[in-house]
């Protein structure tokens, strides 16, 4: 076998490994511009294998980690690299390839998204075979998503301080190896059968889940790596090159711009190319659609510490075949100076839109507050930017819509549902005295912190929760769901369960009537979303009028310059046109504590801004957010006629 590693920083090397049951050793003789490699006997399908300084003592002791290492073994805290040949047949199997356009993400977790569901067998429960059960395969086509976004599944390990407390990082948040699977993830039966049976169910899960025409995207973690601050425990890159895999200030120290103890330096050539393999590995021997970056502002920093969107990293990444044919997209900000880039990363990304998330949160929950107290909210002018695609904030790369990813939750915060039932984080279980998760969420408890039974406050909750998933579900660029908001998941106040990995943070399968509703709303939403933005051209212009978007105020008419930034005026309604001048939908906003009674657009109205004669003569009501929604679905409302509108809620029309 010929063996290689990149260790500039080493005078020599040797591997260690096991043949025959025993451990052996072997020197890598040569060395060509800082790679020690060199042919090795006896190594072979199954060996566990590591890295040392020759002439370096072993025993007892960590060998370094292969950083290329296909499968990565935990021999009780002792962690070994393993051989493992490819190969794996699928089938014919291919990769969906679903369109920015028509993309809806979920993200989940493998363990918390099947560990409590009644119908999977107990066995596949938390695992990858788990995910790809027909009962969960069926619950996610049922729900109408197209793409399955994993948390971590690089392998990873528990921070030091997680395990004096008796937790785990159960998000994975802290890789060690960049190429294998987190074995902890496969059943039972696979880890017994060894690194090649962990491997196969990962990619059974992959396949499976394509034959379904669902993607896969992985949440990846290139920014730092497991071994934290420099006087943690070395378990590879440190003992490698330390000054090549890292970055360091003048003085020496570790540059931690990720809040983890260390920053990998792509500025190093070797370190990038490692990412880009990585990346290549995953989409060639997994079929994986797509990756997003965590902290990807610390991937793009350049020698100055300032982010750079012609960074080679980012280069490098358009110019590869592979890589840049699947879903890129950025987390875009990280914990050093000048770190918030949301819309600035180049042509071929998308970002999170944490604007998005703000303004939503604002309109529906912080403004709702202030007004159920006597003061005053904001506009209805954040949201309409939130609905049109946030073209302030991605126009100046040269994108379009199809570059937000637009999310309400992240795995990172409040759940949707407690969004609407705290004003304050309750965090005490992670260990931190609740110093830790973020002080500011834009959240509304209703009037009561926490459960409560009160039926008007639960009411109200709801539907603030509704008019979220409506929101997000019905602007365009690319919506990402948490796993469990529509089913009304709550974590009672944590917002940070990253060290959780209990029922706290798995999703609960048995919903009561209130979820099952929001459910339905959901499923419907995404229905919706498909009729209305199928023929929406994703661009910013599209008429002589100059968009494809219409914007009247409650009287029916056009919407005045006063009206946008008027904080009284928090109505506003929004067509959705197409190329031949039809109508395919309308959406109206009410961000008022009262009902109100507008006018629809007037067919002349209609006409002014193009809309050809025979279409928009009528509109159907399809979904309302308000508590009446089910008594009025159905009823139909003729342009120019007055219509009620419920108070804090949106109405949804078809032309």
């Amino acid at each position: 076998m010929n063996v290689a590693v990149f260790a500039p920083e080493l005078k020599a090397v040797d591997v260690h490994f096991t043949a025959g049951g025993q451990w052996r050793s072997a020197p890598l003789t040569e060395l060509t511009d800082g790679i020690h490699h060199g042919v090795v006997s006896g190594l072979g399908e199954g060996s566990r294998y590591g890295f040392w300084p020759r002439g370096g003592q072993v025993k007892h002791r960590q060998l370094l980690v292969d950083p290329y290492a296909r499968a990565i073994t935990d021999d009780g805290g002792i962690f070994h690299s393993v051989f493992v040949e490819p190969g794996f047949d699928w089938d014919g199997a291919r990769p969906p390839q679903v369109p920015w356009r028509d993309t809806v993400i979920y993200e989940c977790h493998v363990k918390g998204q099947t560990m409590l569901h009644p119908q999977i067998p107990a066995e596949l429960r938390g695992t990858y075979a788990g995910l790809a059960h027909p009962v969960m395969v069926e619950y996610l086509l049922n729900l109408g998503i197209t793409s399955v976004q994993l948390l971590p599944v690089h392998f990873h390990l528990d921070e030091p301080h997680l395990q004096e407390l008796g937790l785990s990082n159960y998000w994975g948040y802290n890789t060690l190896g960049f190429f294998a699977p987190h074995e902890a993830y496969a059943t039972a039966a696979a880890r017994r059968a060894g690194p090649k049976a962990v491997l196969d169910e990962f990619k059974t899960m992959v396949k499976t889940l394509h034959e379904a025409g669902l993607e896969v995207i992985l949440d990846v973690v290139y920014n730092h790596t497991a071994e934290g601050g420099k006087h943690q425990r070395t378990y590879s890159y440190r003992g490698l090159a330390d000054h090549a895999y890292y970055r360091h200030e003048v003085h020496g120290n570790y540059l931690d711009t990720t809040g983890c103890g260390n920053t990998l330096n792509l500025n190093e050539p070797r370190v990038r190319q490692l990412v880009v393999d990585s990346l290549r590995y995953w989409i060639e021997e997994f079929q994986i659609d797509g990756f997003r970056f965590d902290l990807a502002v610390s991937l793009a920093r350049d020698g100055n510490n300032h982010f750079d969107p012609n960074h080679p990293f980012l280069q490098a990444v358009a110019a590869d075949p592979v890589v840049s044919r699947a879903k890129l997209i950025s987390e875009p900000w990280d914990v050093g100076p000048g770190g918030w880039q949301t819309g600035n990363f180049p042509q071929g990304w998308a970002d999170w839109n944490d604007r998005f998330r703000d303004a939503a949160r604002s309109f529906w929950l912080e403004d709702a507050n202030a007004l159920n107290h006597g003061g005053s909210g904001s506009s209805v002018a954040r949201l309409a930017s939130c609905l049109a695609g946030s073209a302030e904030v991605f126009s100046g790369s040269g994108r379009g819509p199809l570059a937000s990813v637009n999310f309400v939750t992240a795995h990172d915060g409040f759940t949707l549902a407690d969004l609407t039932a705290f004003d304050r984080k309750h965090n005490e279980d992670n260990g931190e005295e609740n110093r830790d998760g973020s002080n500011y969420n834009r959240s509304y408890n209703h009037g009561v912190e926490g459960a409560t039974g009160d039926s008007a406050v639960l009411d109200a909750r709801a539907r603030a929760a509704r008019n979220l998933m409506a929101t997000l579900l019905l602007s365009l660029g690319v919506p990402m769901i948490t796993a469990g908001d529509e089913l009304g998941r709550t974590q009672h106040g944590n917002n940070n369960v990253y060290c959780q990995d209990n029922e706290l943070s798995w999703l609960h399968w048995l919903p009561d009537d209130r979820q099952e509703q929001m459910f339905r709303t959901t499923r419907r939403l995404l229905r919706i979303r498909r009729i209305f933005l199928a023929n929406q051209p994703y661009g910013y212009p599209a008429t002589e009028h100059g968009s494809y978007l219409l914007w009247f105020n409650e009287a029916g008419e056009p919407m005045t310059q006063d009206q946008w930034t008027d904080p009284s005026s928090r109505t506003v309604q929004l067509l959705m046109g197409s190329p031949n001048g039809s109508i395919d939908g309308l959406v109206v906003v009410n961000g008022r504590l009262e009902p109100r009674k507008i006018l629809m657009p007037s067919s002349a109205a209609l006409r002014d801004f193009g809309v050809a004669e025979n279409h928009g003569r009528t509109f159907e009501l399809l979904l309302t957010t308000s508590d009446y929604d089910d008594r009025r679905r159905g009823a139909r409302i003729a342009s120019g006629e007055r219509e009620i509108i419920g108070a804090n809620s949106i109405s949804i029309y078809r032309a």
